[in-house]
């Protein structure tokens, strides 16, 4: 049974720990920063042994160099950035698997956010790592790729188990939820989910994990009929300023 914690980076990261008990494992997936990562791995008593990386940008491969020169941890990320991860240590791509004690992640290719981005889905634990393809109520921005890839993307996570909980790297949630609103004003669970989200963070409370069912059910982005759909969705949440 992996356990898996949350601790917040930067203004609105999130760096995930997933610890296997049986083993003392502990990776890390896409660690903004270091010294909150080291921090609460030494206050649980955990021994990080791995870095997951799912791109290559600075906020998710920040601490890379010094969680690696502390604990001697391997890194593993998209083959498709190796040259921009130069603390890589096992590059990866689609069908390729990384274990986590008795746990095995299955490495999905999500391009378009970046042009390598990756995915680790553990089917066995019911859950996804997703960097910034998904968000709740949302997705990442098309900085390498474009619609079609990225409409792609968000269908092949829409198929995936409905309960599966889905672990993103930012707190998007209030503002995106603000935008699905304007494209979907009268869908009933998406404005029920927005009251708790408006609850939860007035308390300064996370909302992620989501799991697939609730994005299937109200993120705009993975109810897109069409990658024409998608586009124009994405292009008017890129200006969207509520």
């Amino acid at each position: 049974m992996i356990e898996v914690v949350r601790i917040p980076a930067l203004t609105d990261n999130y760096i995930w720990l997933a610890h296997d008990g049986a083993s003392g494992e502990t990776a890390v997936i896409d660690p903004a920063e270091a010294e909150p990562v080291l921090a609460e791995a030494a206050a649980r008593n955990w021994r990080i042994s791995q870095i997951w990386n799912t791109h290559w940008h600075p906020d998710h491969i920040g601490g890379n160099d010094r969680i690696k020169a502390v604990t001697g941890c391997r890194v593993t990320g998209p083959a498709a950035e190796a040259g921009k991860i130069p603390t890589l240590d096992r590059p990866v791509a689609e069908g390729d698997s990384v274990s986590l004690g008795g746990a095995e992640a299955i490495v999905m290719e999500v391009p378009a956010h970046t042009a390598g981005h990756i995915a680790f889905h553990l089917p066995t634990e019911g859950l996804v790592f997703v960097g910034d393809t998904l968000f709740a109520m949302g997705c990442g921005r098309l900085f390498e790729g474009n619609a079609e890839q990225m409409h792609a993307n968000l269908q092949r996570l829409a198929a995936l188990p409905p309960e599966t909980k889905v672990y993103c790297a930012h707190e998007y949630t209030l503002a995106n939820g603000r935008f699905a609103l304007t494209v979907e004003p009268d869908n009933d669970a998406l404005v029920r989910r927005m009251t708790e989200v408006e609850k939860a963070r007035r308390a300064d409370q996370p909302t992620i994990p989501t799991t697939i069912a609730l994005e299937r059910a109200t993120n705009p982005f993975m109810r897109a009929s069409s990658v024409t759909e998608f586009a124009e969705r994405r292009t008017a949440k890129d200006g969207f300023r509520g």
